[in-house]
């Protein structure tokens, strides 16, 4: 991790042998593949377009599973969170609150998160970006996948 603070605009995590080396080699071995069928059309050049498409498959999938999991851990982690700083009137609203809700009430500070979460509600707001660009006080993350 970067040793500068996080914040809104710098929270997504690159990494870079995965985004900018891994991503591109496979999506040119796609490409390098389905020219081979087009040119040199045979079984052996089919079998390598759907081999170079699953290697793409399993890897945004790998992806898309790994964030699936973070997103159960973090929507237990603020349950547990808003049971604790929530007002009395609204803990039993926090069922109501969506995965996406809760990953973005993730970054807000303890003193700030009731206001918020009382707002995220009122207002039925479900951009994740437009959440997270409330928070004042910003907690970091550098625990994400």
């Amino acid at each position: 991790m970067s040793d500068r603070p996080q914040t809104f605009e710098n929270h997504a995590r690159i990494v870079p042998l995965f985004h900018i080396v891994a991503l591109p080699i496979l999506a040119l071995n796609f490409l390098w593949s389905l020219y081979r069928v087009v040119t040199r059309f045979g079984m052996d050049s089919v079998v390598a377009l759907l081999v170079a498409f699953a290697l793409i498959v399993v890897a945004l999938f790998a992806r898309v599973f790994a964030l699936t999991a973070q997103d159960r851990v973090i929507r237990l982690e603020m349950r547990l969170r808003m049971r604790e700083l929530l007002p009395a009137d609204l803990q039993p609203r926090i069922g109501e609150f969506t995965v996406a809700q809760l990953v973005s009430l993730r970054f807000a500070a303890d003193d700030e998160l009731p206001a918020l979460a009382r707002r995220v509600l009122e207002e039925r707001l479900t951009d994740r970006k437009a959440i997270k660009r409330l928070v004042r006080d910003w907690q970091a993350d550098n625990l994400r996948v």
